[in-house]
């Protein structure tokens, strides 16, 4: 019960990694409003929690549409009593050369993964502020510190987020509101199916070599990730705020 009587909102939570920190949450004593555009995965979301014993409400929500996730914010404030945490985990998956993407792909990774994640701290602020404190935990990359052929949005995307997190740390530190970022590296979830397809390789040989990268020469479960956002979320972090947990398998560690 890490989280007992906390409230969370977490973005991005119908599927992946979103969801698994939504599952973990619950099960350590929080209420999880579960904030997605995906009704059908995020519902889902809700009902695993709530077949497990757990408390969860899901907000339809687009992050890069400060309108709606002002009315999501309301929402989870209202049913929830209160807002101690926020994980940013929704993201847009977007790769390419330079040349290759559009100005289209540019707002879309941008407008969600930064702009989208700043518009959620913006508006959970004044919940977190009234309570003296918070937790807020964006879902970066280790993509936010290498570079990758053929990358260049999503890692872009990633690296203001990384550079976000260090910046509004610095803001909220007088509010008693820390802000931290997970920065996984391989890890199975539709993502990873997303560039395996971008990149045309075999599934196989693709978690093959995506785990070969690493000295545990595996992809991680999203669980696993899952658990360095609760560490995050929760007061066993309490004197830790503009930092990066790297959770990579030791791949950026070569």
């Amino acid at each position: 019960m890490r989280l007992n009587d906390k409230s969370a909102i977490v973005t991005g939570g119908a599927a992946g990694i979103g969801r698994a920190i939504c599952q973990l949450f619950a099960e350590e004593g929080a209420s999880v409003t579960v904030a997605d555009i995906d009704e059908v995965g995020g519902r889902e979301t809700v009902r695993l929690i709530a077949d497990a014993g757990g408390e969860a409400g899901f907000v339809r929500t687009d992050v890069s549409d400060e309108t709606q996730v002002k009315a999501m914010v309301d929402q989870a404030a209202s049913s929830m009593g209160k807002i101690d945490v926020l994980v940013n985990d929704a993201a847009a998956f977007v790769f390419g050369l330079v040349e290759d993407v559009t100005d289209d792909d540019w707002q879309r990774v941008f407008g969600v993964n930064v702009i989208g994640a700043s518009y959620c701290v913006r508006n959970v602020m004044p919940h977190m502020k009234a309570l003296g404190g918070g937790s807020i935990v964006n879902i970066a990359s280790v993509s936010a510190m290498v570079a990758q052929a053929a990358f260049v949005p999503y890692n872009a995307s990633k690296g203001a987020l990384l550079q976000l997190t260090r910046c509004l740390a610095l803001d909220l530190a007088p509010n008693g509101i820390r802000v931290n970022c997970v920065c996984p590296g391989s890890v199975l979830t539709q993502a990873t199916e997303a560039h395996r397809k971008f990149t045309g390789t075999d599934r196989d040989d693709f978690l093959r070599e995506a785990g070969s990268s690493n000295f545990l020469k595996r992809i991680a479960d999203p669980r696993e990730i899952a658990y360095g956002a609760l560490f995050l979320a929760s007061d066993e972090s309490s004197f830790m705020t503009g930092s990066p947990l790297i959770m990579d398998g030791g791949a950026t560690a070569q």
